[in-house]
């Protein structure tokens, strides 16, 4: 059957790899018709299968039923392309904590036939600037409340025009205003099930973000796959979660998935341990998504009873240390999964299941994925070897005009930068990231990139960013740095550089441990031996 896209714009697909360089898709067991708008299957599908009175989205100060949110996204869409000059297409970036409001966002931009560049709130201005550049990005929307940075941009107001949004559902904002006008009953862009609707940004172990571009068929994937094959997602559930709606696990968990099944989400702006322990049992929440450092301090009080209406529990963005595992399941009697995704693949592609989860394991391929460990030389290793772990299915790689894409992708499999092994009875088991990734409390950061906002401090002559086990957060950033004056090292200016790290680049990349040196090991070639500062 030839594609014929419903977009004018045709930047995306002309910025795919080539056939030839993805991964194989193995599509057997997902089919969905060429024309396919996944956000009209999230909202006005679902209106059309009886569920527009039951209840989509909760915030703290706003509730949307399924018929709110398919009339809400239906006039954004059209706002979108009558008022704010959006071409079917056109990269839109979206800003904000999460809220409803982003979800609506969100939806009517891929509505509209918009690709969605969701990005995390607290990304500085260099990182903004880097993501309109790499997806020539013209139309932003912004939660009120997350407008400094973005105006900040190098793109303003040259190239980049900005749309609030009033994330706190109070309707105050210039997206309110105009969106509120609009037709609902207009229709929806004719997407095609192969039109990028996506382009999700990864920091890399290089420091440099990949963007990586998913269909609107990978977005109902994730959900049938997933969402309903693993986690069993149904009617009733109510989900609750900390990950950003900007990471792709937090898109699938707290939005994808129960819209998929029209289930409810619960979605504030914070969502730490602390809220989460008084907002699960105020909406009875019972599927919660969050990670392993949030596991063990949900568990700090001492106090299972919040926990009492969860069902099962997900963890992912780091392994699930089984010391975890085991008090968490001890002192609920609530399942936890491990499972490991990637922002290439979308969302998870290994996982463990309700009735087959054990300490310390991630489990098996998710229905439609194959995974297998191979050495270097792509041969695949017996079971119970350590190797390189790759992956094939439904979702894969395809990186926006990136020469890694033949470093993710080779002989047709994914290669997740992961070192695994394969128990004799099939089951995944983690053993170490194979690449330079700083993973803390489940999120991913880039040594390189913290390295360079420590060296555009002016005390900073030379540094090198490492990982450092941590008991609470798995690692943590440790900096080893050589000073143009050693007399000023000590407390004041360890805060100091803290500081400015924060300032330069999102606040949870700030090195949490920093060491003052003579000098850094290096070999005889200049090159700066990282291997040594964590042996020491």
């Amino acid at each position: 059957m030839s594609f014929k896209s419903g977009y004018r714009d045709h930047f995306a697909r002309e910025h795919l790899p080539a056939e030839g360089d993805q991964p194989v898709f193995d599509l057997t067991r997902y089919s969905y018709p060429e024309r396919l708008n996944a956000a009209v299957e999230l909202t006005d599908a679902m209106v059309d299968r009886g569920f527009g009175a039951r209840t989509a989205l909760i915030g703290p100060d706003q509730t949307l039923t399924y018929d709110d949110l398919a009339g809400w996204t239906s006039r954004i869409a059209q706002a979108l392309l009558e008022d704010f000059g959006l071409v079917p297409g056109n990269r839109v970036l979206i800003r904000g904590p999460n809220s409803p409001g982003l979800v609506a966002m969100w939806l009517g931009v891929t509505k509209a036939g918009g690709v969605a560049v969701n990005t995390m709130a607290m990304l500085r201005k260099a990182e903004l600037d880097y993501v309109v550049e790499k997806a020539a990005i013209g139309l932003a929307l912004c939660d009120s409340r997350s407008l400094d940075e973005l105006e900040a941009c190098d793109a303003v107001p040259e190239s980049l025009r900005i749309v609030t949004y009033d994330g706190s559902g109070k309707g105050q904002a210039e997206m309110d205003h105009v969106a509120l006008a609009k037709d609902a009953s207009l229709p929806p862009a004719d997407t095609h099930r192969d039109d990028v609707a996506l382009i999700a940004f990864t920091s890399g172990s290089t420091g440099i973000p990949k963007a990586t571009m998913h269909f609107h068929r990978d977005l109902l994937i994730i959900a049938d796959g997933y969402g309903k094959e693993v986690l069993g997602i149904q009617t009733e559930d109510v989900v609750i979660g900390s990950p950003p709606l900007a990471f792709t696990f937090g898109l699938g968990a707290l939005a994808i998935f129960p819209l998929r099944v029209g289930a409810a989400s619960v979605l504030y702006a914070t969502a730490g341990p602390d809220e989460l322990r008084d907002l699960i049992p105020k909406h009875r929440a019972t599927l919660l998504f969050t990670a392993p450092l949030a596991y063990r301090a949900l568990l700090a009080s001492g106090d299972a009873s919040p926990f009492a209406t969860l069902r099962c529990a997900v963890s992912a963005g780091d392994t699930l240390p089984a010391t975890t595992f085991e008090a968490w399941t001890t002192a609920t009697g609530v399942p936890i999964l491990d499972g490991i995704g990637s922002t290439e693949m979308l969302h998870i592609f290994i996982s463990n299941r309700a009735s087959d989860c054990r300490a310390g394991k991630t489990g098996r391929p998710v229905p439609g994925y194959t995974a297998r460990i191979v050495d270097d030389n792509m041969n695949e290793c017996p079971r119970g070897e350590v190797g390189r772990l790759a992956v094939r299915g439904p979702t894969g790689c395809r990186y926006l005009d990136d020469s890694r894409q033949f470093e993710y992708v080779q002989d047709g499999w994914n290669l997740t930068g992961d070192c695994f092994l394969q128990e004799a009875d099939g089951t995944f088991c983690f053993v170490s990231r194979a690449d330079d990734l700083i993973v803390s409390a489940g999120y991913n950061i880039a040594g390189p990139e913290v390295e360079n906002a420590l060296l555009s401090h002016a005390e900073v002559m030379e540094c090198a960013v490492v990982a450092a086990p941590d008991p609470d957060r798995g690692f943590i950033v440790e900096a080893h740095i050589v000073l143009h004056d050693a007399s000023r090292a000590g407390e004041d200016l360890q805060k100091g550089l803290q500081d400015h790290v924060k300032q330069m680049i999102a606040p949870y990349k700030y090195p949490r441990r920093i060491r003052f040196i003579e000098a850094l090991p290096k070999t005889t070639t200049g090159k700066i031996q990282r291997f040594r500062l964590r042996d020491a």
